[in-house]
């Protein structure tokens, strides 16, 4: 990663990254609980967020040999009952989140709560002397990532986001092919995720009481006051939780699932930022009472290529019969990359051999491994906050660039758009008592 395209605050950090590495290894007692290092300690681990991401994050690291879950917590008491019988009643249930990270002997917490909440819980735990695993996207501003890879680098935390899609082998050699140019120039690159639900979309519930078995207060933290409504909280035991289709919380599918397709344009291309960004978008098909678009068009000018995402939800016909994926256009060859593989995909008189693999590993236990194990050596893991954070700043400035209605010109030295009326955009004001303070 080019150090000149950091944000400023961030340069130092990156130019000590290697001599931090190597200094890793002059620890020889455990940074968690003040425990002594070695191959059997078992981490004191809590997750936060028990919904269905939850769950699932939850079902990867009881995998794992070395993690502990010791406390599971929530503010909706079914999820943190299912959540305290998935560890066999071994976990201590906890309602309030600042439970956990004022215990000492927690070594690392996993967040997966509504996006709204990840900055805030991050930096805390990262206070708290805590390692983290947290679910993507990491924030819903663009201040807010920058505010937790400052908390990160100055707590001396091993943060680990969820963009699990690094782990997965079959992702990796794809990035390689990119990388060593038997594409050819890449000069266009196309992500998408299209479906065609029912116009009733997720419905138009009315505002009502929350549900006694829920805290709705502190569900919604630090994002405004509003009267509980059924979509708005969103558990769905059919689908993931809609809360992401409110503004309030996340930024609808450009921040849901652009990230993961995104994130790997990201890696296959040394983690450059782009520099200009556009956007169209409408909620003109779905006739619920989501603030997200339905259809959406996101366009990246990157140094040395072009990028767009695509999401509707009125057509589910696609590009190689898949509903989602990326593909990666060069003057040699396609290449073409979902979670169930890859396939190359020669130019007509090219060289190249058309080619195919699947998926080889389970990304989500390679990822957890991962940040367990970095846990140990006390090194960046593959999706580093930081790196994250600049895979979801990309995501979030399309959604900048959608609600400003301006064509967006991004400086990444000072990580801030050029144009100063969409820095409005760039930041929120948290309700109190949630301002972040790194």
């Amino acid at each position: 990663m080019p150090q000149d395209s950091l944000p400023p605050n961030h340069r130092r950090a990156f130019l000590k990254s290697t001599a931090a590495a190597s200094a890793a290894s002059l620890y020889t007692t455990n940074l968690f609980a003040g425990q002594v290092a070695g191959a059997n300690n078992r981490l004191s681990t809590a997750f936060i967020g028990m919904g269905r991401m939850g769950q699932g994050n939850l079902t990867h690291a009881m995998r794992q040999d070395n993690v502990e879950v010791v406390a599971v917590c929530d503010v909706y008491e079914p999820n943190l009952n299912k959540a305290v019988d998935m560890t066999k009643n071994k976990a201590k249930a906890i309602k309030d989140f600042r439970e956990v990270l004022a215990d000492k002997s927690i070594d690392a917490v996993c967040i997966s709560t509504p996006d709204h909440w990840h900055a805030y819980m991050t930096v805390e735990a990262c206070k708290a002397g805590k390692d983290v695993y947290v679910e993507k996207p990491i924030c819903v501003t663009v201040d807010e990532g920058s505010k937790m890879v400052q908390a990160a680098r100055k707590y001396n935390r091993v943060v680990q986001a969820g963009t699990m899609q690094r782990s997965g082998i079959h992702f990796q050699t794809a990035a390689q092919i990119v990388k060593s140019g038997d594409l050819g120039q890449v000069t266009f690159v196309r992500t998408w995720n299209y479906g065609n639900t029912e116009p009733a979309g997720i419905g138009n519930p009315p505002d009502a009481e929350p549900p006694k078995e829920l805290n709705w207060d502190m569900w919604l933290g630090p994002a405004p006051m509003r009267p509980f409504n059924a979509n708005r909280f969103g558990i769905d035991p059919k689908a993931f939780s809609h809360f992401r289709w409110f503004w309030d919380y996340a930024g609808g599918m450009m921040t849901d699932w652009g990230i993961h397709l995104l994130d790997i344009v990201h890696m296959a291309f040394d983690e450059a930022m782009p520099t200009a960004i556009t956007s169209l978008g409408t909620k003109n098909y779905i006739k619920d009472n989501r603030d997200t678009p339905d259809t959406l068009q996101v366009t990246y000018e990157y140094p040395s290529f072009i990028a767009t995402y695509e999401n509707r939800l009125g057509n589910a016909n696609s590009m190689m019969g898949k509903g989602y994926g990326i593909l990666f256009h060069g003057n040699k060859g396609t290449l073409f990359v979902d979670r169930s593989g890859f396939h190359l995909v020669p130019e007509r008189g090219s060289t190249l051999t058309e080619r195919s693999e699947k998926s080889s590993n389970n990304a989500n236990d390679a990822h957890w491994k991962n940040f367990l194990e970095c846990i140990r050596t006390r090194q960046r893991p593959i999706s580093d906050v930081e790196v994250c954070q600049r895979s979801t700043t990309a995501c979030l400035l399309g959604n900048v660039a959608l609600r400003s209605k301006l064509r967006l010109d991004w400086d990444s030295k000072r990580w801030t758009t050029q144009q100063a009326e969409a820095r409005r955009f760039l930041s929120k004001e948290d309700r109190k008592p949630w301002r972040i303070v790194v």
